[in-house]
């Protein structure tokens, strides 16, 4: 009965949560515009990556995320919801009053876009999934698809770091020189709170899980 009773109420959960995926998917398309989206963003110059396929072995996961974002002098927070199965990621945007920024759906070719015309022609949220990937996906299929840059996750002082360094370049004598560095609070990087940072752009991100 035990166990019954935490499976009823797993998927209860759930189905909550998929229901508040739902309702913020259509708040987005309320008052939105569906804009044609590259799967390849540039990192560095000469660097690009391009959104890697869902893993074979991706666990289903519903996670929602306080994100950060610093460039230059300027800061910016929202929400995420982020539904991962095997068939596709579904990332959905929030201010922090609550209003609904974006939508992306990335079956591991295809990326459907809903945007808020509140967030203007260059806010690229794909920016912000392709950040996610190497952050999250593996690191060989990173590196399948990371142009003129590798991805390496070196000894470091936390529990887990990444660090893409460009090609040619010699990642044990030259740390200073790496084009982006993730860190990790956890060795469970689902369950860490995370900061990147893109020295070049003047760029950081952290995210935080909620």
């Amino acid at each position: 009965m035990v166990q019954l009773s935490k499976t009823i109420t797993n998927n209860v959960k759930r189905g909550q949560q998929i229901c508040i995926l739902v309702c913020l998917s259509l708040l987005v398309s309320a008052c939105s515009q569906t804009l044609q989206r590259q799967t390849c963003v540039a990192l560095a110059k000469n660097v690009t990556y391009c959104l890697a396929p869902i893993p074979a072995n991706s666990q289903v996961r519903s996670v929602t995320q306080q994100v950060a974002i610093h460039v230059n002098d300027s800061r910016h927070e929202l929400l995420t919801q982020l539904e991962l199965d095997r068939e596709q990621l579904t990332l959905v945007g929030l201010a922090p009053l609550g209003q609904a920024l974006f939508t992306l759906v990335f079956d591991g070719t295809e990326l459907q876009s809903q945007q808020s015309m509140l967030l203007g022609d260059e806010f690229k949220a794909e920016y912000l999934l392709a950040l996610i990937q190497l952050i999250y996906w593996p690191e060989e299929d990173v590196n399948a698809h990371l142009q003129g840059a590798k991805l390496t996750s070196p000894e470091c002082d936390a529990p887990q770091c990444r660090r893409i360094y460009a090609s040619g370049s010699d990642t044990k004598d030259n740390q200073q020189e790496s084009i982006l560095k993730i860190r990790f609070n956890k060795s469970d990087p689902w369950m860490a709170e995370v900061e990147l940072a893109i020295s070049q752009a003047k760029f950081e991100l952290k995210i935080t899980p909620i």
